[in-house]
């Protein structure tokens, strides 16, 4: 028999929930299939990745998809948002990463409010590891690491918008000025630098095939993406990743991330046609043997 936990203004808990620790109150509000997610700007823009996303954002999707103590992966770890958020929600967390810079800086920013004498003391459950390797070989990253992969419950990423960062970009323009990252890298392992559209689909594929491999049955995969203008036409990257992951994963649903914060940009003015994309699909699956 189930048992309710009163949380006030939060709701009642349920001891018969089996995928979180929300109430039902905040899991209702948390499948609205749109919302507004409008993070502090950030003070280190100069060391960071040219397409990071905020650990807040990442912190509300592994509080819906996990419980404490559960453990989630990152394919595209970045600068470490996720294994962040992680740390904020008491969850373990193994990032991988393609690019050492972007592999040290993630250590850098997992321990900046903790001494690393101090973390090692404390007594926890979890971890976070990072991973410096290509994600195509996901599984024999993860067997090498472990002598027994551990239980992967939850994906969270946000894979390159294929070569969008290589094209020539007005929001890139104070990044350039800076002497920034604008883009990922000259890596040929980068699947950022594939310029051959249904090339970059296949690849992607392989890598969400691998972590489809190392997940746990009934867990979920949310990745972060968006459709791409480019040479004067609409590539409907978010839709072709839907349909070519479907191939091994149950699609579940989408949530459309609104940005109202950012500013508008005058193109095609007078001329033709070119939207300000202020939104990001999230893309919700899950692994159903």
């Amino acid at each position: 028999m189930a048992e309710y936990e009163d949380r006030g203004d939060l709701g009642r808990y349920n001891s018969n929930n089996k995928l979180n620790n929300l109430t039902g109150k905040q899991w209702i509000k948390f499948t609205k299939s749109w919302f507004i997610h409008n993070p502090p700007p950030r003070k280190d823009k100069k060391i960071l990745h040219p397409a990071s996303f905020p650990e807040t954002l990442i912190k509300e999707f592994i509080e819906f998809f996990t419980k404490p103590n559960q453990v989630v992966i990152d394919p595209f770890l970045g600068t470490g948002s996720t294994l962040i958020a992680c740390q904020m929600t008491k969850r373990s967390g193994i990032g991988i990463e393609l690019l050492e810079k972007y592999a040290e800086i993630s250590k850098k920013r997992l321990f900046v409010n903790e001494k690393m004498d101090k973390f090692l003391e404390m007594k926890s459950e979890n971890f976070y590891d990072i991973i410096i390797g290509d994600s195509r070989n996901l599984k024999k990253l993860l067997v090498e690491k472990y002598t027994k992969i551990p239980e992967i419950n939850f994906c969270i990423t946000s894979p390159p918008y294929w070569d969008q960062l290589k094209r020539s970009s007005i929001r890139q323009k104070e990044r350039k000025e800076k002497n920034w990252d604008t883009h990922y890298s000259e890596d040929s392992r980068d699947i950022g630098n594939i310029s051959e559209y249904k090339k970059f689909l296949l690849e992607q594929k392989k890598i969400f095939d691998q972590v489809y491999d190392v997940m746990n049955n009934n867990g979920y995969l949310v990745v972060i993406t968006n459709n791409v203008f480019a040479e004067g036409k609409l590539y409907p990257l978010a839709f072709d990743t839907l349909i070519s992951l479907s191939e091994n994963w149950t699609p579940k649903d989408e949530k459309i991330w609104l940005q109202d914060d950012k500013p508008l940009i005058p193109l095609g003015v007078n001329s033709a046609w070119v939207g300000n994309r202020h939104h990001q699909y999230c893309l919700i699956f899950r692994k159903e043997e």
